[in-house]
């Protein structure tokens, strides 16, 4: 006998209910990426950096506002300690950078012959900055750092992480409400997902429909990734190279996510197709208490790892573990989320980074039992003044993993 709301429907049906699911929230606007400025301009001051350079990606877009993907060719933006901007990508990209702009500053164009590197330096001398430490962005790809650096050694060039990180991990209200109508999505997605499943199925099939599910929702994109994995296939993390069919009284793996302007959800349901067996359950069993200790070890002001040590106590206590031992979790506990799906802060064993107010993480302690089946209840935390709370309420048991009333 399947768990409620397991293979109950058909794809047809389960997208005409998804048409009528539409979730959004306002995307963020001119004036937020103006005080994301003004607060990297205070990190700045504070740690007596002279300037940051936030290259193309995710960085450059949180800052700016600007979207542009890295590629071979220099492409992002100096940001100095008072706040002003200086753009620098190749001069046949000058009009579509200015259409892309979103906060003003100045565009520094450079020829397809000519250095980066050097007009990088060029704009530093422009604004008074020959000395001093200039902060890169922790994503910039090696390739510019190394040209930066033989271009000019006496400028230090040092990692723009605090700065970085130290602005993105407190989201806005702005953002916490994007990233919870993605949320919701997803996890209307994974209703729809558990009720076609049959006998049969493959995950590509599984993996078609959930992005079909995701663009019915009103996610133009679909599905941001997804993995889909079934019996043995689940005590892999993050699956193989031949996912297999699904058969009766199988652990059915799903890890799934949207991306809602610019920020991306991110859920796993874990349950049986079919009944499930004693091992089966009590494994599941287990990892919902992991998932709880870990919550309630998310207490502001302490640090983020005392969520991993939490969970690595609970699997102890149950026999499992300890450490990456297996049968056991293999990883860490959670990871930040945001723009990027991993990002800061990440919840595992020695990171003594302090749990503040908008910080937001996944907690997915997944117990993997070798040549046998995986179990990962993956939901997100945010942290606010009072302390921590769900974005999606964790499944209730194996037989209710959809939370159905």
């Amino acid at each position: 006998m399947n768990g409620t709301g397991i293979g109950t429907s058909t794809i047809a049906q389960e997208l005409d209910r998804l048409q009528h699911i539409q979730m959004t929230a306002p995307p963020i606007e001119k004036q937020e990426f103006s005080k994301r400025i003004s607060k990297a301009t205070q990190l700045m001051q504070t740690q007596n950096i002279d300037a940051m350079y936030v290259h193309a990606g995710t960085n450059l877009y949180y800052f700016t506002g600007m979207r542009w993907s890295s590629s071979e060719r220099m492409v992002g933006c100096i940001i100095t300690a008072d706040g002003g901007l200086h753009f620098i990508a190749p001069r046949f990209e000058e009009g579509t950078i200015q259409e892309f702009m979103m906060l003003e500053g100045e565009v520094h164009c450079w020829e397809e012959h000519e250095s980066p590197y050097a007009l990088f330096f060029d704009i530093l001398n422009q604004v008074g900055i020959t000395k001093g430490a200039i902060g890169i962005d922790e994503s910039t790809p090696f390739f510019i750092t190394n040209g930066l650096q033989l271009v000019n050694s006496t400028i230090q060039l040092i990692d723009a992480k605090p700065i970085t990180a130290g602005c993105r991990m407190s989201k806005s209200a702005n953002e916490l409400r994007i990233i919870q109508a993605a949320m919701d999505i997803t996890l209307e997605v994974q209703k729809s997902t558990a009720a076609i499943l049959r006998p049969g199925i493959t995950s590509e099939a599984v993996v078609a429909f959930i992005d079909q599910a995701h663009r019915q929702c009103g996610i133009s994109s679909g599905s941001y990734f997804c993995i889909v994995l079934f019996g043995v296939d689940s005590s892999f993390p993050h699956g193989v190279k031949k996912p297999k069919a699904l058969d009766d009284g199988e652990v059915v793996l799903i890890d799934t996510g949207c991306m809602m302007h610019g920020y991306i959800s991110d859920i796993t349901r874990t349950y049986v197709y079919g009944t499930p067996t004693a091992e089966q359950s009590r494994i599941w069993s287990i990892e919902k208490a992991t998932q709880q200790a870990a919550f309630e070890a998310a207490i502001l002001g302490n640090p983020c790892s005392d969520i991993d040590d939490a969970a690595r106590a609970c699997l102890v206590k149950h026999g499992l573990g300890p450490s990456y031992q297996l049968p056991g979790t293999p990883h860490r506990t959670g990871h930040g989320i945001g723009l990027d799906i991993h990002e800061w802060p990440y919840i595992v064993k020695n990171n003594i980074e302090t749990l503040k107010p908008g910080m937001t993480f996944s907690n997915e302690p997944m117990i993997c039992v070798p040549e046998q089946f995986g179990i990962r209840l993956e939901d997100h935390i945010y942290m606010d003044e009072n302390g921590a709370n769900w974005f999606t309420q964790p499944s209730l048991s194996i037989q209710n993993p959809l939370n159905y009333q």
